[in-house]
């Protein structure tokens, strides 16, 4: 299959783990991967338990379910709640949980709680539906928020008044360098999301790079796209480089998607934004502009004030930040699993503790094989 068994040869793995362990001679290296699809591809594969005990991959919170935050999902549960709403949402955040339920929970007691498949969808059941209030639960990084935001012109040009979106879109530059200005910092290096550079390019990221010294590799999910990205990031450390490099071609311009740009800027504006278990970020996040502000769901259902509580046993905060592995919160697999989750991390099919529990990493991973000599590649 075209762009699929390409990346999953094992022979040019092989080559490319061997260029690795031959190049990481110094360290000890530890670099971030941003988004919860690679986590999922390292761990499924194997990939960190490949590298030389020098190179650690530190998983981040690249999972835009995982870092929405307890409040906004109150404000979800609250809104979806009413006899009034069709609240519609991608399937992967029914499970997610609020303080004391869940949306499923809120479907099982009479809400009218709608898994769609796009933005799209929910606009066409506003559409067929003009005596209900209809309200997409519009999460995401950059990836998810052309989609969101075309939908949210398309009501306004068809003047679907019924029509509204629970904006929580954050944006992944300001992540990292809130990640890299943190005390505890262990990060040298990060792999960042292709498919967030896929629409806005890399434009944002040189400046990180120079101010944090840290080299920022674009990376892909198959697995050689994500030892490419490793084996680059190697090199650069060890010579004591801090460049951003696209590893990505097929899919990543540096200028990003400007058909997709235009739209967001057209219906969004930056604004700050809480991250689940790290904090609020600013000029992290979206929100709908003065233009679009009536379809703007939390000012038409008056939200605010709502108060949360996270679980006590719960560490997913300091996961999402890279401070520990799943496997060091002593919930997890116990009090937590994916029947009983007690954060997003193991609800979420991005989540790094929903991988470390699907894949069986139900305590520190084992140590590398050994692997043949050196081949240099590329």
């Amino acid at each position: 299959m075209k762009y699929i068994d390409e990346f999953n040869d094992p022979d040019l793995a092989r080559r490319l783990l061997d260029d690795i362990h031959a190049t990481a001679t110094g360290g000890p290296w530890a670099m971030m991967e941003v988004c919860g699809g690679q986590t999922h591809s390292i761990i499924r594969h194997g990939i960190d338990q490949l590298l030389p005990d020098s190179v650690e991959l530190i998983h981040g919170p690249g999972c835009p379910v995982c870092v929405t935050p307890l409040e906004m999902i109150d404000k979800a549960l609250e809104i979806a709640s009413r006899t009034d709403v069709i609240f519609c949402s991608f399937g992967d955040m029914l499970r997610v949980p609020g303080t004391g339920r869940d949306l499923f929970r809120v479907r099982s007691a009479g809400g009218d709680v709608r898994v769609v498949y796009s933005p799209m969808d929910a606009l066409g059941i506003a559409r067929r539906h003009p005596d209900r209030q209809v309200v997409f639960f519009g999460i995401g990084f950059e990836t998810t928020a052309p989609a969101n935001a075309m939908t949210v012109h398309e009501a306004r040009r068809l003047g679907i008044r019924n029509f509204s979106l629970l904006v929580s879109h954050v944006r992944v530059p300001p992540a990292v360098e809130a990640i890299m200005s943190a005390p505890d910092c262990r990060v040298q290096a990060f792999l960042a999301a292709g498919h967030v550079c896929s629409v806005m390019g890399t434009g944002e990221y040189p400046d990180l790079a120079e101010r944090f010294q840290v080299p920022i590799v674009v990376t892909g999910f198959e697995p050689l796209d994500i030892l490419e990205g490793i084996r680059r990031t190697v090199h650069q450390l060890e010579r004591g480089e801090h460049r951003v490099e696209n590893a990505y071609e097929r899919a990543v311009r540096a200028d990003g998607n400007p058909a997709a740009l235009r739209m967001i800027e057209e219906v969004f504006e930056v604004t700050e934004r809480a991250w689940r278990g790290i904090g609020v970020i600013p000029r992290s996040g979206w929100r709908l502009t003065d233009a679009f502000r009536d379809f703007d769901a939390e000012r038409r259902f008056d939200v605010g004030g709502l108060h949360t509580d996270e679980p006590r046993d719960c560490r997913s905060g300091e996961v999402l930040q890279g401070l520990i592995k799943p496997h060091q919160c002593e919930a997890f697999g116990t009090k937590c699993t994916p029947r009983t989750p007690l954060g997003a991390t193991m609800v979420s099919s991005e989540g790094a503790c929903a991988a470390y529990y699907l894949y069986r990493r139900l305590e520190a991973p084992a140590r590398p094989v050994q692997v043949q000599e050196a081949t240099t590649v590329g």
